[in-house]
């Protein structure tokens, strides 16, 4: 019993450890964008008197966040759903359906995942600046699915395979085409692969800030995140503002891990099983 007691403490004090490391840096945020600039520069670790909600509001509303939240969400949504519908088509073709060239395709999909965005970065730039779509809501959606696209047609397919293809073959002979097979059959069994995946790729847009800053350099399309980047240097004497403007940015991400950690962890682990 003591070894046992023993594994367990060696286990539970490092994760601890590990969660106060990851949980630490939010309660600072939260407790400074609750002081006034005056507390925190006569002690920046001491905790806010009051729940000040003053800073908060300011971020919202005078400096624009609300703006950026609106654009954040507009593009989200568009990217999302355009990366669960070609991602799951895809998905679809590659695992269920044979012709040639599929094995090829799959392949470049799983290159393309060890691709870094740099690498792409310049070639992306010109394009869309020779095709008039910088600065736009259309050339940042369309960069956000080229880049996270190989990610959602992986997991898709991986998780496609793991149904039985005496379903899609029964569903033929019944008379459904390809697309009757995709829309009847296989969009339904794969709802929780695509939640799972739209989840995680929610985060992924929503966190970004390298494509977002090359694709929107007007203040007025600015994403969520990089407007919170801009405030560092607009507010660099008033760091209470500041981090009301990262917390207003960390909130719908910590919603999103809070309620939907099974769903993100399914999305993580989805086709490992098999394939």
């Amino acid at each position: 019993m003591s070894r046992v007691r023993l594994g367990r403490w060696l286990l539970v004090i490092p994760m601890g450890l590990l969660a106060l490391a990851t949980i630490y840096p939010l309660l600072f945020t939260a407790n400074v964008a609750m002081k006034t600039r005056r507390e925190y520069i006569l002690d920046r670790f001491s905790l806010a008197d009051s729940l000040r909600l003053e800073n908060i509001t300011t971020a919202w509303s005078s400096v624009g966040m609300a703006r950026y939240a609106a654009n954040s969400v507009l593009v989200v949504a568009c990217s999302v759903f355009l990366l669960l519908l070609f991602g799951s088509m895809a998905g679809f073709a590659l695992s269920q359906l044979r012709f040639r060239g599929s094995s090829a395709l799959f392949i470049g999909c799983l290159a393309a995942l060890f691709v870094p965005f740099q690498v792409i970065m310049v070639p992306l730039a010109r394009i869309m600046a020779d095709t008039g779509l910088v600065d736009t809501y259309p050339g940042l959606i369309l960069a956000y699915v080229a880049q996270f696209l190989p990610f959602t047609i992986f997991l898709m397919a991986s998780y496609y395979k793991t149904i039985p293809a005496e379903i899609v073959d029964a569903a033929r002979i019944d008379g459904n085409s390809v697309y009757g097979v995709y829309g009847r059959i296989m969009l339904p069994l794969g709802a929780p692969a695509l939640l799972s995946v739209g989840i995680l790729n929610t985060l992924f847009c929503w966190n970004d800030v390298l494509i977002a800053l090359l694709m929107m350099p007007s203040a007025d399309h600015r994403t969520l995140m990089v407007g919170v980047t801009s405030l560092r240097g607009q507010y660099s004497e008033d760091i209470p503002t500041f981090a009301s403007g990262v917390l207003i940015a960390a909130i719908p991400v910590l919603a999103i891990y809070l309620f939907l950690q099974r769903q993100i962890a399914d999305g993580v682990a989805a086709g490992s099983t098999k394939g």
